[in-house]
Parts: structure tokens; C-alpha cells; sequence
């Protein structure tokens, strides 16, 4: 792991060097064309639209759409909707990327529901502002909790007004299952609009996580001082177009550096590999990682020292500022009384089975507790395993269903 985190100091050492901010993401230079979700999606035969969000602080939200299925013809029905949300690190993509037959994105509009696919503050999608760019040193002043304050809530309200539902259902992985608590637990108001929610992964509590940047870190930025003071508000591994597509075409089809996309793949995966679906590599590297605030990184290492899930901690003379009180209130869980279905996997760095187990006795309203029973399943696992079809999205999709048959 300490290799991992030297990767990516030099990713970073590079994007700097080569002063890529200007730069379009989508840019046309000559390697393989960058696809946005849209497309992806419209490759495989299934509708998309591209939505954009401006959320009440200003940040510049892209949403995409899948609005029926091909194989219904249902296109005028009136469809339930379930909107999805990726990780830290990711985007839109990661729930296209195994496909029509396996990826959760198309798994629901086959089976009738309305699909959009959210895109936090900061990533490939979401990297304008009303007022400033991604290079102003204000841009990157935010953490996961304004994601799950602002850009969850602001994202669901869009959705709901323009299809005109009441409520819908929610799917989030990791970051999304973390952006989940804060928006219902801060914005209690929320829960109301939410059907059934569903968290894969949720990393809330991380006493016990073993992730190695997480742990390599935590006696650094762990706590508030000069460590956290000198990484916070920047890009994390910014997405650099001309990286991301030399990975892509160093990686994809007949691999000129066969080691190196293997050292590559075990970099994203870690040691939890073994289910894992190595030929998306390709198009993962494509558009991952998508972009971070470095402070999201810093408030889940936060949460590792604290073994809380709380506010982010600025330090005590800040805190009293912004909270009036000296340390990070912590997050009010028992407010959250939408239907939550929680998931987590044995072999989990991120979301430790034994942090899992704390949260049922927060939750008034949690309806499935599931255990992944492959002793094996990893983080990634929920959206990028060869099973996960089975594993997750069929039972997640039947819950969703079973929910709109009684209701």
C-alpha cells in the first residue's frame, strides 16, 4: 500500500508539472475519444439524456438519464424512478461499465424503473461553477458533507419536479451510501422523499478500516494541524486528460505494458481482487479516478482517528466558528427513517464488517442488514464483481419492485 500511495504523489507530481487545469476534459487530442456517460449509454442501444444542476452554492451538477428501456417499448409509461450514485473517486460510468447485462444502471430500466445517475461536485462531470473555475482556490472548499447537504437533496428536487414524482428510490456505493446519512440524518426533511434507500458499502463509521491510504495517512491529516492544513482544499489526483487517455491506451485491447495495467488494476483493487472483473480495466482508466477534493479524503481519514462519523474538524478554534462548540457535532443517524436496506462484504478494507455492524442500532427504519455470504466480496465488488448481477442488483431491484407492487 505504501506503493499505491506513491503512485499516487506522482500522479500528482505530474498533473502539476504539466499545468493541465486549463484543459478541457473533453478536449479532442489523438488518442481513444473519451466517452461521457451518455454515450456510453446510447452505444448499447438505450436512451440518454444529459441534465445539468446548479446547486444553491453554485456548483454545476451533471446528470444523466436513462428514461426507458429499449427491450419494454414503455417509453410513455409513467415509470418509477431510482436515482444512483457512485464512490469516492468515481462517476456516472461506474454503474455502465459491466454492460447491459450486469451493470445496475441498465438492470433497473429493464425492469421498468426511470434511471439517473448522479455526479458529485468536483468529478469529470461536475467541474463548473456559476461564478469561479476548478482553479480558483475556493473551487475545492468542500467536503463529502456538502455533497450530502447540498448536492443530494438539490439533485433529488430536480429529479422529482421534472418527472413529477413524489418520491424515488436511492442506490449509493461507498461515498454514495455516505453522502445518504448526511443528507437524511442533516436534512431530515429528505427522508420523505425517499422510497427505499439502498447503501452499498456505506463508509459511515471507520474506526476499524484498513484501507491503505486511509491508514498510511491518518497519523498526518488524521487530526487537525499542519499535514491537514497543507493538502486541504485542492484536487486529489486531478483528472488529467492526457494521463487518462495514455492509461487508456496503454491498457485497452492488445496491452503493450501487460505489467504495468496488472499493477495498475491491483492499485485499484488492493487485495480484494479475486471477484473482480479485470477486463473493465480498459475503460475504467478512461475516466478514473474522477476527481476529489482532497478534503473528502481527509474527512474520511478523520472519521478513522475519531472512530465518530461527524462533521469535519477544522480544529477547535474553527470549530467553535462553525459549529460553536470545539469539537464536530456528530452526524444525528437516528433522524433517517426512510426505508433503508443496508449491504456490506467480508473482505471490505473500507466499510469493515465490524464498523457495519454498528449502525442497525442508529436506524429506526432499516429493513435488510445483508451480509454478501462470499467470504471474499470487496469494496469494489458491488458495482464491478463478475457476480454482482446476482449478488446485488437483482435482490436490490426486487426490493425496489416488491416496494412499488404494495404501495
Amino acid at each position: 500500500m505504501l506503493y499505491l500511495t506513491f503512485i499516487l504523489c506522482m500522479l500528482l507530481a505530474l498533473c502539476d508539472a504539466l499545468d493541465l487545469s486549463h484543459v478541457d476534459p473533453y478536449i479532442d487530442i489523438p488518442f481513444k475519444p473519451l466517452k461521457t456517460s451518455a454515450e456510453r449509454i446510447r452505444e448499447h442501444g438505450y436512451p440518454a439524456e444529459s441534465h445539468s444542476v446548479e446547486t444553491s452554492d453554485g456548483y454545476i451538477l451533471n446528470l444523466f438519464r436513462i428514461p426507458y428501456s429499449p427491450r419494454l417499448g414503455n417509453q410513455r409509461e409513467q415509470k418509477p424512478v431510482v436515482f444512483i450514485q457512485h464512490g469516492l473517486f468515481g462517476c456516472s460510468d461506474c454503474f455502465l461499465l459491466n454492460g447491459p447485462e450486469n451493470a445496475i444502471a441498465y438492470n433497473f430500466a429493464d425492469a421498468g424503473f426511470d434511471v439517473w445517475l448522479g455526479n458529485a461536485r468536483g468529478n469529470i462531470y461536475s467541474r463548473k461553477h456559476a461564478t469561479m473555475t476548478a482553479g480558483h482556490p475556493k473551487f475545492w472548499k468542500f467536503s463529502w458533507h456538502e455533497i450530502g447537504a447540498i448536492d443530494m437533496p438539490e439533485s433529488i428536487d430536480y429529479v422529482l419536479e421534472l418527472t413529477g414524482e413524489p418520491a424515488l428510490h436511492y442506490v449509493g456505493h461507498s461515498q454514495g451510501g455516505t453522502v445518504y446519512f448526511v443528507m437524511l440524518s442533516s436534512r431530515p426533511e429528505y427522508n420523505a422523499k425517499i422510497k427505499t434507500g439502498h447503501c452499498l458499502a456505506p463508509a459511515v463509521f471507520m474506526g476499524n478500516a484498513t484501507e491503505g491510504i486511509v491508514t498510511t495517512l491518518a497519523p498526518y491529516v488524521g487530526t487537525p494541524g499542519a499535514g491537514a492544513n497543507l493538502l486541504s482544499d485542492q484536487p486529489f489526483v486531478p483528472y488529467n486528460p492526457y494521463v487518462q487517455r495514455l492509461l487508456d491506451t496503454a491498457c485497452g485491447g492488445q496491452s503493450t505494458f501487460p505489467k504495468y495495467c496488472q499493477t495498475l488494476f491491483l492499485m485499484w483493487a488492493g487485495k480484494e481482487q479475486s471477484n473482480l472483473n479485470a477486463t473493465l480495466l480498459p475503460q475504467l482508466a478512461e475516466t478514473h479516478p474522477a476527481g476529489i477534493s482532497t478534503n473528502q479524503g481527509i474527512h474520511y481519514i478523520q472519521l478513522k482517528v475519531s472512530n465518530k462519523f461527524r462533521q469535519y474538524d477544522f480544529g477547535a478554534k474553527k470549530n467553535k466558528q462553525q459549529y460553536r462548540q470545539a469539537e464536530p457535532p456528530e452526524y444525528p443517524l437516528e433522524k433517517i427513517t426512510a426505508e433503508t436496506y443496508l449491504y456490506y462484504g467480508l473482505n471490505d478494507d473500507s466499510a469493515n464488517p465490524m464498523d457495519m455492524q454498528r449502525l442497525p442500532s442508529y436506524l429506526p427504519n432499516l429493513r435488510v442488514f445483508h451480509e454478501v455470504p462470499n467470504p471474499t466480496w470487496g469494496h469494489l465488488d458491488f458495482i464491478f464483481a463478475k457476480q454482482v448481477k446476482e449478488e446485488i442488483n437483482d435482490p436490490v431491484i426486487q426490493y425496489c419492485r416488491d416496494y412499488e407492487e404494495l404501495n
